[in-house]
């Protein structure tokens, strides 16, 4: 079995972080056996390095490894690329065609992006990794395989069955043995030695020197949250290397390279930050208005009750109590409503009655303006019903019953 330096300079791993080193330890020990492996980790941690770890130091060496992107395949062809089709199976199928399975016979497979696999599929998958047997599609004769499966996710699995995104025995025959690659924010001794292998790579392959950075500078990177991990970090490392004139990086050049520069702020991971903002601020304006609407509906009761009761100095008091009452939980909302003073009237039955004059002569404006609109209604369409009702807005029935109602 090799030691773990011996692994990272073959392979070209870099890093001494402690959980880099257990899972690379994991993968070695692993490695001789037919176990399932599942990776998981952020995206851009580099779990495209443990099934190659896997499959070189296995006595599978000499037969192939295929690496397939799940996400990357339509939904629509994935059975056929895993595991082959006959002729005519569907529109297109003009030769049968061997699957990733079939070609990997004896060898490995490795899975990227397994968590977007479709249910069916997933469904085929338990299948291989039950008792190696698979059908092609359009196909009835069952076909045997002898293939190592490792598969990797950036997703959290156990939301995706609680979801049902994906199948839970899938997932445990999956992840036999996991092994974890930590996100790069959580490997600082590590971001420096990355960078300056990066620089030189870079400086190599463009034929300039190397770059390098400031004290200021490389403390802002090691303090830099990084959504994206070592891609992102490479990104950053061939851009300055190719942009910038000076090869000594100061920490405002650095800075114009770290989007969203937040220090060591943890990044969200698997979310979506606008979104969420919407929603709350959503959330926030709509108990704001339902409040609202409640006071509202509170000062109207006040006020009719008010001009019911009278005007006398003490049911005016009770009645500003009540109203200050409504408010007192809200002198810092930016929402609030000044109480004013409501007119005093002389007479109870007086100011009554002026409240259901008003109510009525509203009642009568709206009811003879309803009046007017369906007779000029009637009159541009020649007394059709349902013409004049579709311009209405109305059901037809609505226009019959309100024609008999006016006595039009």
């Amino acid at each position: 079995m090799e030691n773990l330096q011996t692994v990272k300079q073959r392979f070209g791993i870099i890093g001494n972080d402690v959980q880099l080193s257990r899972a690379l330890e994991k993968a070695v020990r692993v490695s001789p056996t037919d176990i399932s492996v599942l990776v998981t980790g952020e995206s851009g941690v580099g779990k495209e390095s443990i099934p190659k770890i896997i499959h070189q130091l296995s006595h599978r060496k000499h037969a192939k490894y295929i690496a397939v992107n799940c996400g990357a395949i339509p939904e629509g062809t994935i059975d056929s690329e895993l595991f082959g089709h006959e002729k005519g199976a569907f529109t297109g199928a003009t030769a049968s065609r061997k699957g990733y399975f079939e070609v990997a016979d004896g060898g490995t497979i490795f899975l990227d992006e397994v968590g977007e696999l479709p249910l069916t599929t997933q469904v085929r998958l338990l299948r291989v990794l039950e008792n190696g047997e698979f059908i092609k599609v359009g196909a009835s004769q069952v076909q045997k395989t002898n293939v190592r499966i490792v598969a990797a996710t950036n997703l959290n699995m156990q939301q995706a069955i609680e979801k049902e995104k994906f199948r839970e025995d899938l997932y445990y025959r999956l992840s036999t043995i996991e092994i974890h690659l930590p996100p790069l924010r959580e490997r600082k001794e590590d971001i420096h030695l990355l960078f300056r292998k990066f620089a030189s790579d870079f400086a190599q392959k463009y034929r300039m020197p190397t770059v390098r950075l400031d004290d200021k500078a490389s403390s802002l990177l090691l303090n830099y949250h990084f959504p994206g991990n070592i891609r992102q970090l490479r990104n950053i490392a061939e851009q300055i290397s190719v942009v910038e004139e000076k090869r000594l990086v100061t920490v405002e050049k650095m800075g114009q390279y770290l989007p969203n520069n937040k220090g060591n702020l943890p990044a969200l991971v698997g979310g979506n930050s606008s979104a969420n903002d919407f929603s709350t601020e959503r959330d926030i304006m709509y108990k704001v208005l339902f409040d609202m609407r409640n006071d509202i509906n509170d000062l109207k009761k006040l006020t009719l009750d008010l001009m019911r009761r009278g005007n006398s100095e003490k049911v005016q008091e009770e009645n500003h109590q009540l109203i200050e009452k409504i408010y007192q939980e809200k002198e810092q909302d930016p929402y609030h409503v000044e109480v004013v003073n409501l007119p005093q009237h002389t007479s109870t039955k007086n100011t009554y009655d002026f409240v259901e004059d008003i109510e009525e002569s509203e009642n009568l404006s709206l009811q003879e303006k309803e009046i007017e609109m369906i007779k000029k209604s009637l009159e541009k369409n020649n007394n059709k019903r349902k013409l004049a009702a579709k311009e209405l807005g109305i059901s037809e029935r609505t226009l019959y019953r309100k024609i008999k109602q006016y006595d039009l």
